[in-house]
């Protein structure tokens, strides 16, 4: 009986044990970049398959023991294969990675389309092609509420809402340019064809950034390279009629179907003295030159990358804007006619800027199943800024103002995506040293100093349902400035020897302060704000921001003569940091009209309690010539505006496209208008574009510009010789210029299957005006007609 019942054990353990040769395996399909389910996959193992549901699971009943090769697919995935053994049940999770062409989609239109309730436009490569030969301030004035502060015609700084300068931060390839942006006469020094497209993110509320930027932050987007074998470049040359000029650029770039890449492009552009509608501009003329290197290899898993720019530029300064006497100044400014005049020259003589710019980066980045995507930046830019005056013979060859500023960033971000979330978190470490030369024999404008500085961010966003996704920030910033300054005796004493007596080292024998101000800064801001949309019909993005921004070292320091502004700037070490509250609300909708309708709509408003405004308060007669004097203040201030832009498409061949801005400042602790606000403009186009006809386009623009009529009042009097008698005139400084209308012309067609050729006119009826926000408006008119013939080939 024994026997027997252990051959039964033995029968029925074989049956049981033949019956578990055949296993169930199941799983679930994710996205491996923010787990989301994926349904739709196909999953091959051994030779049986099965797809996800709509869950992302899948299951396959009955799989005999063994080993297998398993398979999955997905129409925008890369393919995941592996050997698995089977010798039991099992449960799959399964996390595929995008193709590199969709994550290079998603990077590429990051800026169009993944922007939360940023208020983000967009300058595509077009756009950038058809203005070449133009400089960035200039170009992003095409943007509604973007403006540019000029010094002349050459030098332009872009303005957003009002705000301009330390306000607004640019990022090249995701560095943050360290460039002495301080000075209204600084342009940012890029080369716009070295990009794919510019992002302008308006308001303050781009934490991760920086706290500085409360203006808004430029993003300089170049190209994201798809993964193929190929070489591919182009030239491109541009003739330009107002100063006779011509431009140069042109790419090389190698990539491999690996991930690997090599990039390369550079430009050249020169011309002479510029012209007015009625008489040429003396000594406008400019030369300017960038090379641009990038190399590396970007998988979606991990990539890295180098880049090297260099940019050099030699700017002329309008000779007339540097006058000698009283007399002449006063005729400069209200007779309408140069002081100094020459026939057309490409020489640039002084008054004149030299400024090379270096910037070398390495980034890299993993990504890691639970921590999400790291990614690690390093940054060196070394600036060199060099500015000429007219000076007595035995200093006419050495600089007024002899700049480097070396600047190290280092960069280190998390990005954490779900679902229904994301969190994003940095540290952002910088030291900057600046040297500004002795040997100039002139005062320095601005001190030798370290700057060291930290920061950490935080940035949560939310979808909390398929129409309304929120988002909020955190950031604290530390600062500290480590100066060396000389102060004239009496201004030491006056101003600042009972605030700050533990600065104070010496007195030299000539009676002048040597001190050494160790500043110290800290900065924490703040944002929420929303997107709702159910379709394209209705985006309504509202954000507000908590902001704090920290003195650069001219609003601090700045004492002396700043030659290329033809302005004496007087800082103040006892400003504190700037602090406001900013709101951003954007409504857009695209609608079924015609051949379709788009328009946006961009309330905002910004106020402050301490805002750091620079204003003249007298002129200054100086061995070099009379001089406006402009001081830094803290004030109560107010800004509000609203920008509007509107695109129509009439037919499939005609589009239309209008623009306004509109801000408000007030300066409520003096109760007057602020100064430098933007005047009311508004822009219109009318393009016809003929894809059958080798892409030909035509495009008809109009720019109006309306008068500032809210205005602070800084008019000084001044005593002047006339006809052998001293009298007494008041001199303007305050009024407006007129409003004017611009018309211009753009055209282009294909000439070839890789050659293309574009025609540009700016100015188109050759209007004599001045802008409000150009300094150099008291001694000359703009430019006038300008006339650029461009020719582009591809390869």
């Amino acid at each position: 009986m024994k026997t027997t019942i252990n051959l039964l054990l033995i029968f029925f353990g074989l049956t049981l044990y033949t019956a578990q040769t055949g296993f169930r395996v199941q799983g679930t399909v994710f996205d491996f970049h923010d787990k989301t389910i994926l349904a739709n996959a196909k999953i091959t193992l051994g030779k049986q398959t099965a797809q996800s549901d709509a869950q992302g699971k899948f299951i396959f009943e009955t799989v005999p023991a063994g080993t297998y090769d398993l398979s999955v697919t997905h129409p925008e995935c890369n393919l995941f294969s592996e050997q698995i053994t089977v010798n039991k049940d099992l449960h799959l999770t399964i996390n595929l990675e995008h193709h590199a062409e969709i994550i290079e989609e998603i990077v590429l239109q990051g800026g169009h389309r993944s922007t939360g309730s940023l208020v983000v436009r967009t300058l595509e490569r077009e756009e950038i092609t058809r203005n070449s030969s133009e400089n960035l301030g200039n170009v992003l004035s095409r943007i509604s509420g973007v403006g540019a502060l000029k010094t002349g015609n050459n030098v332009s700084k872009p303005i957003i809402h009002g705000l301009y300068g330390s306000r607004i931060s640019i990022l090249n390839n995701g560095v943050k340019m360290a460039e002495q942006e301080w000075g209204v006469e600084h342009a940012p020094n890029v080369d716009i064809n070295g990009f794919d497209h510019i992002d302008v993110v308006k308001g303050a509320s781009a934490l991760k950034y920086g706290s500085d930027a409360i203006g808004g932050v430029i993003v300089l987007q170049p190209e994201i390279f798809r993964r193929a074998d190929t070489l591919r470049g182009h030239l491109n040359l541009s003739g330009i009629s107002n100063g006779r000029g011509a431009a140069f650029d042109a790419a090389l770039v190698k990539t491999w179907e690996n991930g690997w890449f090599a990039a390369a492009n550079g430009g050249y552009k020169k011309f002479g003295d510029l012209e007015s509608p009625d008489y040429p501009l003396w000594n406008t003329g400019t030369v300017a030159s960038s090379f641009n290197l990038r190399a590396g290899k970007e998988e979606f898993m991990k990539g890295f990358s180098l880049n090297y720019v260099l940019t050099d530029q030699e700017v002329g300064i309008y000779r007339g804007s540097h006058i000698g006497n009283l007399e002449d100044f006063y005729r400069a400014i209200t007779g309408g006619t140069p002081v100094y005049q020459r026939d057309f020259s490409y020489d640039i003589d002084y008054p004149k800027q030299e400024i090379q710019h270096h910037l070398a980066r390495i980034s890299g980045y993993r990504r890691f199943e639970h921590l999400g995507k790291l990614s690690a930046d390093y940054s060196f830019q070394y600036n060199r800024r060099k500015e000429y005056d007219i000076r007595r013979e035995a200093f006419s060859d050495l600089p007024s103002l002899d700049l480097e500023l070396f600047t190290n960033q280092f960069n280190m971000n998390q990005l954490l995506e779900r679902e229904k979330w994301s969190l994003e978190n940095g540290i952002d470490l910088m030291y900057q040293y600046n040297y500004s030369s002795a040997e100039t024999m002139a005062k320095r404008l601005v001190p030798n100093y370290h700057r060291y500085s930290a920061g950490v961010y935080s940035v949560m966003k939310y979808k909390a349902s398929a129409a309304l996704r929120l988002e909020a920030g955190l950031r604290y910033d530390y600062n500290r400035y480590k100066v060396k300054m000389w102060y004239d005796h009496h201004e030491w004493e006056d101003r600042f020897e009972d605030l700050y007596p533990q600065f104070f080292q010496y007195e030299s024998e000539s009676g002048r302060a040597f001190t050494i101000p160790v500043l110290d800064f800290q900065n924490f801001s703040y944002n929420a704000g929303l997107e709702f949309g159910k379709s394209k019909m209705l985006n309504i993005k509202l954000n507000y921001a908590k902001v704090a921004r920290t003195p650069n070292i001219a609003e601090l320091f700045a004492s002396g003569l700043h030659h290329s502004a033809a302005v004496i700037e007087v800082g103040d070490m006892s400003l504190e940091n700037e602090t406001g509250h900013q709101v951003n609300l954007n409504i857009s909708s695209e609608l079924d009209l015609l051949n379709g309708l788009k328009f946006s709509v961009n309330p905002y408003l910004f106020t402050s309690n301490n805002f750091i405004n620079q204003v003249p308060t007298g002129l200054q007669n100086t061995i070099r010539g009379i001089f406006p004097v402009w001081t830094y203040a803290q004030i109560k201030a107010v800004m509000y505006g609203l920008d509007l832009d509107v695109e129509l498409g009439i037919t499939k061949d005609l589009l239309y496209k209008g623009s306004f801005a509109y801000v408000y400042g007030d300066d409520k602790s003096n109760a007057q208008p602020l100064i430098l606000m933007q005047p009311a403009n508004f822009s219109n186009s009318l393009e016809f574009r003929h894809k059958e006809w080798q892409n030909f386009y035509i495009s008809v623009s109009n720019q109006t510009v309306l008068k500032q009529d809210r205005f602070p009042l800084y008019n000084p009097e001044i005593t002047i010789q006339e006809d052998g008698i001293e009298i007494t005139r008041e001199l303007d400084l305050s009024t407006p210029p007129p409003a004017y209308s611009l018309w211009g012309l753009q055209a282009g067609i294909n000439l070839h299957k890789n050659l293309s050729a574009g025609l540009t006119v700016t100015n188109l009826f050759d209007v004599t005006y001045r802008d409000y926000l150009n300094r150099m408006r008291y001694f000359s008119p703009e430019m006038g007609r300008n006339i650029i013939l461009n020719l582009k080939f591809n390869f």
